[in-house]
């Protein structure tokens, strides 16, 4: 029996999942952010189940996958702002771009390490609510598998410009959004030690965790 941990990991990845990109940025903008999740999601799924070196844990095929199709189609820089919070703006455009640079190779093995727990797991796309013109919604799904439904959220933005694609920049696992947590453990090294001390502090995480000798949660 799946215990919850588990579904919860499983819910990460597919978190990771609807961030791949569709097949073409014209298909993608005239998607809606709802149907992009759902229709995304499945295709990761299938992709999951019959890769046999992902299946089999190949983890720098799964590192290469997120870090190729899933990042590129997410703000980024958004992200990564609201995680480090009022110390972004008063960093040099060198910390901000190393800032991004540790951010995203943490979040990467994060979701590298989610995707491997996919299994049997599906995901329920709840009705959107959200007006024609709006440019920023809330996606509501539910990851099924053994156990209870893992909640599982996401915030995302249209993109201006000609593509007018959709972009991740936060979600929500059971209630916790992945940006709010990351700022308040940001937040304790930018006290301590200012933006310099949160890129070492990230640095040193994510050498850690190349060298499979620490966890993937967070800066302690």
């Amino acid at each position: 029996m799946m215990n919850r941990r588990t579904l919860t990991q499983s819910a990460a990845a597919l978190a990771a999942a609807a961030w791949l990109p569709w097949h073409t940025a014209a298909l993608a903008a005239e998607e809606a952010p709802d149907a992009l999740v759902k229709r995304l999601s499945a295709d990761v799924l299938d992709t999951l189940r019959n890769d046999k070196s992902i299946k089999s844990g190949d983890v720098d095929k799964i590192i290469a996958l997120v870090d190729k199709t899933i990042m590129p189609h997410v703000n980024f820089r958004r992200m990564t702002a609201a995680a480090v919070g009022p110390a972004w703006r008063k960093a040099t455009p060198e910390q901000q771009k190393r800032l991004q640079d540790e951010f995203k190779q943490l979040l990467v093995r994060t979701y590298s390490g989610a995707l491997n727990q996919v299994s049997d797991q599906s995901i329920v796309v709840k009705p959107l609510r959200a007006a024609p013109g709006d440019t920023d919604v809330l996606v509501r799904t539910e990851v099924i598998g053994r156990g209870d439904p893992v909640q599982l959220d996401y915030r995302l933005e249209k993109s201006p410009g000609a593509d007018g694609g959709w972009k991740i920049y936060n979600l929500n696992v059971l209630g916790v959004w992945l940006v709010e947590t990351y700022r308040s453990q940001f937040a304790q090294e930018v006290n301590a030690k200012g933006v310099d001390g949160l890129i070492a502090a990230l640095a040193a995480r994510n050498k850690a965790n190349a060298e499979g000798t620490t966890g993937v949660a967070g800066t302690k």
